[in-house]
């Protein structure tokens, strides 16, 4: 080739490809290690484990008992679930896998045990109630609910099944007569003055609210007459507004001193209007015209019973009555206190049989006044040294000044009652007299265990001021 030649120069020779790179390294992390979930989880689902049973009881004011004590109960192992769960987190480190389901289980099985021993314990807690039929059980509502005949009223009354609303302004009664009621289904306890107006459904209304006994009605007389007249015409409104019937409880005070022996429901009576017991005679006497008054203008159903003196467990025992007053001098080793010559005569009825004599009135069709009473008399020193001889006292008996008013008679015709009711009392004056005996016996005990012993106190006015009630 000469110089000139039009020959293009040689291609460059190819370059070799590169060597494949090598595949890249896959690093294989392990897995976090599984957490024990924290005191907050585990609380929640020991929770929801709690709930699960709670929910699983039928009566519902049981459930609200039984969420408060358990959720009481988780609050005071609260510190055990903090350690627990650092236990869970060791084991899972430890053991690998962990069922938390047996854990939770641990916890709940006590809560179990614990829902087991109140189920038996709010079983066993009320005195056995029979079963009615929504067509058959009423609502019945019983003012003075908590006092000496009311509390046995409302015990008649729950045992037959029937819903029970006890109102109670507690100027005589006491809760403790009727707290072994509270929490069941068919019980209601209300802190009411039936000088208000009370506005409830009902069908059956039992009116005793009153002062019945001397000390309690003079101390403090005008709250007495407003309760046995605004408080009547209250619940004569109330009556009227629902369609229940209505019982006053009224007494034999109606008859006063009584010139006629024994006394009949036609007995007009003998009253002083304006003597120390005037309060609570005349008192009755108006609630009674004020009942008949609403049956003849509203066609209001009443029931009247006119109740002689009762006696029995949960009486009062500072409460001035006759039978109380020898128990607690007896019981004490004091003087049994005669008022006059002793001559004066009374008759007592235990108050179960009083219960039975209201109930059977409220049901059936007799409109107009029934006496019930024990028609057995005895004069008061014959009393005096009959609950002596029971209580096994070596206490003397003392003769103090008549009381002004003081009926000198009392004994009721219970005729009536025998033939209409067919009732009468049927437990004797000795089987009463012990039980009441033993009743005050214990109370004695729960005062002297309280250091509280309950007396009326005298009524106080400040000169130049005026007292409302």
């Amino acid at each position: 080739r000469g110089r000139g030649s039009l020959e293009p120069p040689p291609l460059p020779l190819p370059l070799p490809p590169p060597p494949p790179s090598p595949p890249p390294r896959i690093v294989q992390q392990a897995a976090p290690a599984r957490q024990a979930p924290g005191p907050a989880r585990l609380l929640g689902m020991v929770s929801k484990a709690v709930l699960r049973l709670v929910s699983a009881v039928n009566r519902r004011r049981m459930k609200l008992l039984l969420g408060i004590a358990l959720l009481a109960y988780v609050a005071s192992v609260w510190g055990n679930f903090v350690n627990m769960s650092f236990l869970l987190n060791r084991s899972i480190q430890e053991n690998g896998e962990l069922k938390i389901e047996s854990k939770i289980e641990e916890i709940v099985e006590p809560l179990r045990e614990k829902i087991r021993d109140l189920e038996k314990s709010f079983t066993q807690k009320y005195p056995p109630v029979k079963f009615l039929s929504e067509k058959d059980r009423k609502r019945i509502l019983i003012t003075g609910g908590a006092g000496f005949v009311g509390s046995h009223l409302t015990d008649k009354l729950m045992m037959d099944g029937h819903e029970v609303t006890v109102v109670d302004n507690f100027f005589t009664g006491r809760k403790r007569n009727v707290e072994h009621w509270i929490g069941h289904e068919n019980f209601e306890l209300i802190n009411h003055d039936v000088v208000e107006p009370l506005y409830i459904e009902v069908d059956q209304i039992y009116h005793l609210a009153s002062p019945a006994s001397p000390p309690n009605y003079m101390y403090n007389p005008i709250k007495t007459l407003k309760t046995n007249t605004i408080g009547t015409l209250n619940m004569l409104g109330l009556a009227k507004r629902v369609g229940a019937r209505l019982l006053l409880a009224s007494t034999s005070e109606v008859y006063g001193d009584p010139e006629v022996h024994p006394q009949s429901e036609d007995y007009w009576g003998h009253v002083n209007p304006i003597g120390p017991r005037a309060c609570y005679d005349e008192g009755k006497r108006v609630a009674e015209t004020m009942c008949y008054a609403y049956m003849k203008q509203e066609g209001v159903e009443v029931r009247v019973a006119r109740i002689f003196n009762t006696f029995g467990p949960r009486m009062h025992m500072n409460d001035g009555r006759v039978v109380s007053n020898f128990i607690l001098q007896a019981l004490q080793g004091e003087p049994l206190t005669v008022y006059g010559s002793g001559s004066q005569t009374r008759a007592f009825q235990y108050v179960s049989d009083l219960v039975n004599g209201l109930v059977a009135l409220m049901n059936s069709n007799v409109s107009s006044p029934v006496n019930l009473g024990n028609p057995e008399e005895h004069t008061i020193l014959e009393f005096a040294q009959l609950i002596k001889s029971l209580v096994g006292s070596g206490s003397e008996i003392q003769f103090l000044s008549e009381a002004q008013d003081d009926p000198q008679k009392r004994k009721p015709d219970i005729r009536k009652a025998k033939m209409m009711l067919a009732w009468e009392p049927v437990v004797p004056l000795e089987e009463g007299l012990n039980k009441a005996i033993h009743y005050f016996r214990k109370e004695l005990e729960y005062q002297a265990n309280n250091q509280y012993i309950p007396k009326p106190k005298p009524a106080r006015i400040k000169k130049g001021r005026t007292r409302h009630n």
